[in-house]
């Protein structure tokens, strides 16, 4: 009896008035799963909440342990960023001098003369008196043929022509008796006619045999070979001992002229009125070749001649420049770079090359004015070379450009000026900037690669 629930204290719901169909649908049906609570036992929703707190805990530990060495590892802003001030630059003031218009092309260079030798006549090759790479002069001894059949045709001839020169005599001993007779009334006038017109013909005769004994001496000359031009010899073609002719394509020996020699190059036909303009006026364009990377020079020469048309295909026209080539540096068909001096701007503004800047604005410098600001001046470029380039608008003489650290600056942006430019237009390095009151390398940089609007 001792182990009987107690009867619920509270009123069942017939007490209360519901019915007992709802009664039977609200009060809950006895289960054998429930569990059953004894004394000193936990509910086991209290240890769920406990586990649920447990790990928020842990979540929040681990979410802020993730923060502090997320900011402990972020990059420290370096004093660049952080500090403000006017920031150091190179400058260079704006000189006057004088800047050569000078045209840039590639050349080939070109022989003025290249000579095969060839032989004038046939016959056995019987000397070579020249080294292969030797230097030869005009008319120097190079090779000889075998000159005896040519001797003996030329005794031939001469022996014809003294034939021929007896009778001749002969014909005009009886040409003088015939005209005496003639005038005795002796003969007939048609004899002394027919003796006139044999020694005309014995005169003709005497002059092919003339033109027989010189064409025998020319073949002698031409027997032993001389150098037509003064050159190089090249590589020998033909060995001593060989039979030559006149139909050998390859000839014996080729020379080729190498003092003076020319360089032929090309220009756009957009600059040919410029060169003819300079040519007609007298003046005399100086010509310097370069080696093919442009950094060697090799020879000084002047322009010779332009050509007589442009060529349709290319747009380009040909010149001509001849070197001395003292040193036989210039070689035949050698690649060069040849610059071609047209004129000469004199008193015209400098700057160093690495001041000009380019931008939506187009080309221009930063100009350094009296407060340490600067202001973007567009400028107009004339001709250049790889260290200065003319300005032809937009700037003043001793003008200060900015030639180093322009594209960290903005225009209206205040500079400190570091060591100043060397004459010439070259710029001494920066100054190591020291850090201190804001300036130095601790200026905040604002790069721009053109002016802003202020």
């Amino acid at each position: 009896m001792d182990d009987e629930p107690l009867a619920p204290l509270a009123p069942t719901l017939p007490e209360r008035g519901y019915p007992a169909a709802e009664m039977r649908r609200v009060a809950p049906q006895p289960d054998d799963e429930t569990p059953v609570l004894h004394e000193g036992d936990e509910p086991r929703g209290g240890r769920r909440s406990a586990l649920w707190l447990l790990l928020g805990l842990f979540v929040i530990a681990g979410l802020a342990t993730w923060l502090i060495v997320r900011h402990g590892h972020q990059a420290v802003p370096t004093r660049r960023f952080t500090l403000s001030g006017p920031m150091p630059v190179g400058t260079a003031k704006v000189s006057l001098g004088n800047m050569p218009v000078e045209l840039s092309a590639l050349g080939t260079v070109t022989p003025l003369a290249t000579v095969t030798v060839k032989t004038q006549i046939n016959g056995q090759l019987t000397e070579v008196a020249f080294s292969e790479g030797q230097m030869v002069k005009k008319g120097e001894f190079l090779a000889q043929i075998d000159p005896r059949p040519y001797q003996v045709a030329l005794e031939q001839a001469e022996a014809q022509q003294a034939k021929d020169t007896a009778t001749l005599n002969n014909d005009v001993v009886n040409l003088k008796r015939y005209r005496t007779l003639v005038a005795q009334n002796s003969i007939a006038t048609q004899t002394l006619d027919t003796q006139i017109a044999t020694v005309a013909q014995d005169q003709a005769t005497l002059k092919a045999d003339q033109a027989q004994i010189d064409a025998q001496k020319l073949n002698l000359t031409y027997a032993h070979i001389v150098a037509p031009v003064a050159g190089r010899v090249g590589l020998r073609q033909v060995d001593p001992g060989n039979y030559v002719q006149t139909s050998d394509p390859n000839g014996i020996v080729v020379i080729t002229q190498l003092q003076p020699i020319s360089v032929i190059f090309t220009l756009p036909e957009d600059n040919l009125q410029e060169v003819l303009q300079r040519l007609h006026a007298g003046a005399t364009l100086s010509v310097v070749a370069y080696n093919q990377t442009g950094t060697t020079k090799l020879d000084s020469g002047m322009l010779e001649t332009v050509d007589n048309q442009i060529d349709p295909t290319t747009g380009t026209v040909k010149l001509r420049a001849i070197f001395n080539n003292p040193d036989m540096i210039l070689f035949p068909n050698q690649f060069v770079n040849v610059r071609l001096l047209v004129n000469t701007l004199n008193n015209t503004d400098l700057v160093p090359t690495a001041a000009i800047q380019r931008g939506a604005p187009g080309t221009f410098v930063y100009v350094v004015k009296p407060d340490h600001t600067v202001t973007a001046q567009p400028v107009t470029l004339g001709p250049s070379d790889s260290l200065q380039v003319a300005v032809t608008k937009g700037l003043q003489p001793g003008e200060l450009v900015v030639t180093d650290g322009a594209d960290r600056l903005k225009d209206g942006a205040e500079v400190r000026l570091a060591e100043a430019s060397t004459p010439g237009g070259s710029v001494a390095p920066l100054q190591k900037a020291m850090p201190g009151n804001g300036h130095g390398n601790g200026a905040h940089r604002h790069r721009s690669s053109q002016p802003s609007g202020g």
